[in-house]
């Protein structure tokens, strides 16, 4: 097993994990901030939007089994990478688009990749994702751990996790676990 690490942003850190913990080949996904200026950041103080932090999530996967540009893949496709600081209700920095690399070889795949679905023309608006090396990561509160998993039910989950989750299973089929 060959296990690395990918780290991204995209929108809530609940929708985000919910989705990369069915894929084929993660082992674990973890929501946390990464970005910011504060030194183990609260989930009020990240949602102020005044750290500098997003809301992300850390990723450790068997690269045999899913490679980084799957996850590249699935990363652009389940949530809007053109609006700025923001992902349907939820706005503000702390919600931004962004990959954080860990190595070289990510920041050329995560660059190479948004370049070709620029091209595309797969997007009417810019693509404004960031793509930064990885800094100030920090693990988010246990209560948001599986958080989709455990509140089901609750009102947010219901109205913005689960269509998410719904449209990834709908396209990646053939990955989830």
């Amino acid at each position: 097993m060959e296990e690395k690490e990918a780290t991204f942003g995209a929108g809530c850190f609940w929708c985000v994990e919910a989705i990369f913990d069915q894929l084929k080949g993660v082992k674990s996904v973890k929501p946390g901030y990464a970005g910011g200026h504060i030194k183990n950041p609260a989930y009020r103080e990240v949602c102020s939007g005044r750290t500098g932090h997003a809301e992300v999530v850390r990723i450790n996967y068997d690269a045999e089994i899913v490679s980084f540009q799957k996850l590249l893949e699935v990363f652009w496709s389940v949530h809007d990478p053109t609006t700025l600081n923001r992902q349907g209700n939820d706005i503000g920095t702390q919600y931004r688009s962004v990959i954080f690399y860990h190595n070289d070889e990510q920041k050329k795949a995560a660059e190479t990749f948004k370049e070709k679905l620029a091209a595309s023309g797969a997007f009417n608006q810019p693509i404004v994702t960031e793509i930064t090396p990885i800094n100030n990561y920090f693990d988010a509160e246990e209560d948001h751990r599986d958080y989709y998993l455990n509140n089901p039910e609750q009102g947010y989950c219901q109205m913005v996790v689960k269509p998410k989750v719904e449209k990834f299973k709908a396209a990646f089929n053939d990955v989830i676990k």
